[in-house]
């Protein structure tokens, strides 16, 4: 498993444990069980801490790794919105607060959830045919491999593996363009014929260069 992988991972899980806490916080505080809050919070101050800090830190190195979207700057906002008013609102027992910043904690992960299985790969570009009536492999390569890759194929976004120095068949490489490998997901929208011209040009262009 790649450290991409691990990292990502590990901050699923911490997200979730800070997603729990939060809610947790947040049923205490509108339940009028202030003791009951102030000894949870007691007893998870530790715990909530490195939470924290496993959060944003493998957060900030997700976003290194990954193409800046619209929908993760969304998200950091949220998270960055949702932190402050949470401190506020259980220190002065503020409910309306405390559930705004549920709400955008909820939020942040819910787009984080949309991220991950929404939408699709990019499609086939009008100019993928040659001249001489062949596929383009090297233009179908650059919409929807480069961006983790990179032309030479030693971008590594994203924990994209290495092309340069990859020992898979054109065939090999067909299959993980259908069915995804690690992290890389599965691209849509190609035919057979797309998914072996960006294979073929992978091999001939980029392999052992």
């Amino acid at each position: 498993m790649s450290t991409f992988e691990i990292i990502k991972k590990t901050h699923f899980v911490v997200v979730t444990i800070f997603f729990l806490i939060y809610l947790i916080k947040t049923i205490l505080l509108l339940a009028n069980k202030k003791e009951n809050l102030q000894s949870f919070t007691k007893k998870i101050k530790v715990i909530e801490m490195i939470v924290s800090f496993l959060f944003l830190g493998t957060g900030i190195y997700l976003m290194t790794q990954v193409e800046i979207r619209m929908d993760l700057i969304i998200k950091i906002s949220m998270v960055f919105l949702a932190i402050p008013l949470a401190v506020v609102g259980f220190k002065k027992g503020n409910k309306g607060l405390a559930v705004l910043s549920f709400l955008l904690i909820l939020g942040a992960f819910g787009v984080a959830e949309m991220r991950k299985y929404g939408g699709t790969r990019a499609k086939e570009p009008v100019a993928s045919i040659n001249p001489n009536g062949s596929i383009n492999g090297e233009v179908l390569y650059k919409a929807n491999c480069e961006s983790c890759h990179g032309m030479d194929g030693k971008r590594n976004a994203a924990g994209a593996l290495d092309l340069s120095v990859t020992t898979l068949s054109i065939d090999s490489i067909d299959r993980i363009i259908v069915d995804g490998r690690g992290g890389m997901k599965k691209i849509d929208g190609l035919t057979p014929e797309n998914r072996n011209a960006i294979a073929r040009y992978v091999f001939d262009n980029i392999r052992g260069k």
